[in-house]
């Protein structure tokens, strides 16, 4: 049987990250409802748009660093732990003497 070849057109936004002004979209969000929260709390407009700008510069050299390190980060609770030493019971471990001769 032969194979004919099959081409399949991939579309660059596809693999792009979602961003808002170039920082991951779920960080832009956290970091405007943060500068939302100080300013509510405190009431200070400066201390909000501070930890808001903060905050999107984070996000945005995060998205610029690694775009997927927010899903490795995510995904890191979930994955079964390969050694966890509070699991195991302590191992005692008694030295014998040699008999001097």
């Amino acid at each position: 049987m032969a194979s004919e070849l099959s081409v399949h057109a991939v579309y660059k936004s596809i693999n792009r990250p979602l961003t808002i002004w170039g920082a991951d979209r779920r960080l832009f969000l956290l970091a405007l409802m943060l500068g939302a929260a100080v300013f509510n709390f405190f009431g200070s407009l400066a201390g909000g748009l501070i930890v808001f700008l903060a905050l999107y510069a984070a996000a945005r050299w995060l998205t610029a660093t690694d775009p997927h390190l927010l899903r490795v980060l995510f995904n890191a609770g979930a994955v079964r732990t390969e050694y966890d030493p509070s699991t195991l019971a302590p191992v005692t471990i008694r030295r014998r003497r040699r008999a001097r001769t």
